[in-house]
């Protein structure tokens, strides 16, 4: 007669660790979607005005005349 042993295994993770990666990969797609809107935007921009009413739609902007 044989005897069977179980063997059991566990595995400790830091929850406050996992959070903050989780966190910090949410945080870092948000900044990379956001990055790929304004890049789009600027190629839209550039597409409808060119380069001269670009710079000059954004000094307006900034100057207010």
């Amino acid at each position: 007669m044989s005897a069977k042993t179980k063997t059991r295994t566990e595995t400790k993770t830091d929850v406050g660790y996992e959070a903050s990666r989780f966190a910090l990969n949410a945080g870092m797609g948000m900044a990379a979607l956001i990055g790929l809107w304004g890049l789009a935007c600027l190629i839209g921009g550039l597409a409808t005005n060119g380069f001269g009413g670009l710079l000059r739609g954004f000094w307006i902007a900034v100057t207010g005349s």
